[in-house]
């Protein structure tokens, strides 16, 4: 059984930078295709060891999972 995943934009102006791209957009065609798989199935992809998380990233937003 695949649990369903949450997928969430790092910041408010990210997410807002998003929706304004147009619909035909390569870049968001492919945001949003990545999204839709990811929220079916979050293990799929490239799995990320937690040793080359950018430390930046964990320390300013608190990641745990990339």
């Amino acid at each position: 059984m695949i649990k369903p995943s949450k997928v969430v934009f790092i910041s408010e102006e990210l997410e807002k930078g998003f929706n304004e791209l147009n619909g035909d957009d390569p870049i968001k065609k492919g945001t949003v295709r990545a999204i839709k798989d990811l929220r079916e199935n979050a293990f799929c992809g490239i799995q990320v060891p937690k040793r080359l998380f950018p430390k930046g990233y964990v320390q300013k937003y608190g990641i745990n999972n990339l």
